[in-house]
């Protein structure tokens, strides 16, 4: 497999051209564990197969009507009789790898489900899918790209070949030059235009360039230098702008500006307020020399831009924005919590890396996280899940894994083109423990839509004030039972005022969740949480044989806004040619404006 080591120092002209698997369920105990080894599996014919070789449709394969028979058969499970069935089934149905502990036994689920949905695994060649991708093959079939990610956690001595070429050593001379710029800040060796140190980092981006850093930063604030403020600016409201540089001293702020083409309009809209605002303090047009870096695939357009080529990070084509976090779009990570620390959260990706290519599906965290969504979303009709962090610092990674979920796997049309007849992504949401208490977990207990959840918890807080965490993680424990098993008090018949408040009092139980348990968040924690949820987007896109890698849809309303904009310039005057609606409300814009 790959993964990542430290190897030298500097960044200065140099432009890279980088644009025990522990298990107990319920399978019998002498099952062979994921070999040490990571070397790349050898590779049957099967897994030679063009992986975009038209495959039978997903609802007429064995498994799944297989699946739909076992579903009209047992969609009444109850939870309470399964728990009641199998005193050990708390243990039987877990597992655990790169120091994540998973009980998934809070879920509707035999141990026939479980043996149903692995063979809709097999039968969707996703162990041939995860191959192609970690082989570096262009499973990004719409773009014509490898799906590389994975390479970006390689370790020094790791070959992935792209195009004929050893990619792997420009991932490691990109991380030293991250390194040498990250160092060079915390230190103070970078000193701004007028001579002062800077104590300001602005992260300027959108998307995958904006919720990865600004989740990686908040979810690793403990770990971050004293000193040094971040700041993220996404929105090209020009609110987002002035609130983050409010009352800042323009000599003492670095910003770095991150766009794969250099040609995304919301962030150069918000990079070249930036520059102005820079230049306002400033007077100097050099100045900018001192004060950006840019992180981006399209050096001329950057350099044009009055950016030092030196400080340029380049960023790989087979890369997206949402699975960005290890590469240079990483750099205001790397410099809040130190080139070590990201290093670590880049090991902690690595093992769970290592785990999804070589683990047994049936012991497999990622691969059995992602069919028990292909489990709900598709036969139970779930059209959301959510994601409780019971973690302050990770109050903003629901928002991150929204993305990675709904902008990969939202597609209605199969690898070849062909519409989908099955649902594919649910909708993504959630928000951190306790507060969602509070807020929308009536509807979790209560409401009439069936929505599974993910509980994210931590044995050991990194602020551990007296009573604080107990409570903390009681609190998750009994969100997480509360929702298996309801009332213990079933609602009477009667009409009575009192039998009637028994009615509403009433909590059915039966909503299902997994549990993941994880010994403290550290930078390596953080990098396996991550890496877990990308393999499970991951295997939900392999089984509904969708692209989890283009995201065309996102595309159409910039391209309708760029022609829109003219009108604005021109108090209306265009050629352009709208619905009445839409013709309407800019009418009324520029009345009003």
């Amino acid at each position: 497999m790959f993964g990542v080591a430290h190897t030298g120092h500097g960044y200065g002209t140099m432009l890279c051209p980088l644009h025990h698997c522990l298990a107990t369920q319920h399978q019998p105990k002498d099952l062979p564990v994921a070999p040490d080894d990571h070397r790349l599996p050898e590779q049957d014919t099967a897994a030679r197969v063009p992986v975009n070789a038209q495959p039978p449709s997903l609802t007429e394969r064995p498994a799944w009507q297989s699946l739909q028979q076992h579903f009209e058969t047992h969609h009444d499970l109850q939870l309470q009789r399964l728990f009641a069935d199998d005193p050990l089934r708390g243990h039987r149905f877990s597992a655990e790898a790169a120091g994540i502990h998973l009980d998934y036994s809070k879920n509707l689920v035999t141990a026939e489900t479980i043996d149903l949905l692995l063979k809709l695994a097999e039968e969707c060649g996703l162990r041939k899918r995860i191959n192609a991708m970690f082989n570096g093959e262009k499973i990004n079939v719409t773009e014509n790209r490898a799906v590389l990610h994975v390479a970006l956690r390689s370790t020094a001595g790791t070959r992935v070949v792209v195009d004929g070429r050893n990619i792997v050593p420009d991932v490691h001379a990109m991380l030293e030059k991250m390194s040498a710029l990250a160092e060079d800040v915390r230190s103070g060796r970078w000193l701004g235009y007028t001579g002062k140190r800077i104590r300001h980092v602005v992260n300027i981006g959108i998307g995958g360039s904006d919720l990865g850093p600004a989740m990686a930063h908040e979810a690793l604030r403990h770990y971050s230098q004293a000193g040094l403020d971040f700041h993220f600016v996404s929105n090209v409201d020009g609110t987002d702008f002035s609130e983050a540089t409010r009352g800042m001293d323009a000599a003492e702020t670095l910003f770095i500006i991150c766009s794969k083409t250099f040609t995304t309009a919301e962030t150069l809209v918000n990079a070249r307020t930036a520059r102005r605002w820079c230049l306002d303090q400033l007077s100097d047009s050099d100045a900018v020399r001192r004060h950006f870096v840019a992180v981006s695939a399209n050096v001329a357009e950057v350099v044009r831009f009055g950016i030092d080529i030196d400080n340029v990070f380049g960023l790989p084509d087979w890369v997206g924005g949402r699975y960005s976090i290890c590469s240079a779009i990483g750099l205001s990570t790397m410099i809040s919590v130190g080139a070590d620390n990201f290093r670590s959260m880049l090991e902690g990706f690595r093992a769970m890396d290592e785990h999804f290519q070589t683990a047994p599906f049936d012991r497999n965290l990622p691969v059995l996280m992602g069919l028990l969504a292909v489990w709900y979303n598709n036969f139970f009709g779930s059209q959301t899940t959510a994601m409780l962090p019971y973690d302050q610092y990770l109050k903003r990674l629901p928002a991150y894994l929204q993305q990675l979920s709904m902008e990969s796997n939202g597609k209605s049309v199969t690898m070849d083109g062909v519409p989908v007849n099955y649902r594919t992504a649910p909708a993504c949401w959630g928000g951190p423990g306790s507060n969602g208490q509070h807020s929308f977990y009536q509807l979790l207990h209560q409401g009439t839509t069936l929505i599974p959840c993910d509980f994210i918890g931590f044995c050991r807080s990194l602020n551990p004030l007296p009573h604080h965490h107990d409570f903390l993680m009681a609190n998750l424990f009994a969100q997480s039972a509360a929702l298996a098993f309801g009332s213990t008090e079933r609602p009477a018949v009667s009409g009575s005022t009192g039998h009637q408040l028994n009615a509403h009092r009433y909590i059915a139980g039966n909503r299902p969740s997994n549990t993941l348990l994880v010994e403290k968040l550290t930078p390596a924690t953080l990098g396996a949480l991550i890496a877990l949820y990308e393999h499970s987007i991951f295997t939900q896109g392999a089984i509904w044989n969708i692209n989890s890698f283009d995201q065309w849809g996102v595309e159409l309303g910039k391209v309708l806004a760029q022609r829109m904009l003219p009108e604005f310039e021109n108090n209306g005057i265009s050629p352009a040619v709208h619905d009445s609606s839409t013709e309407a409300l800019i009418g009324r814009y520029l009345r009003d404006r």
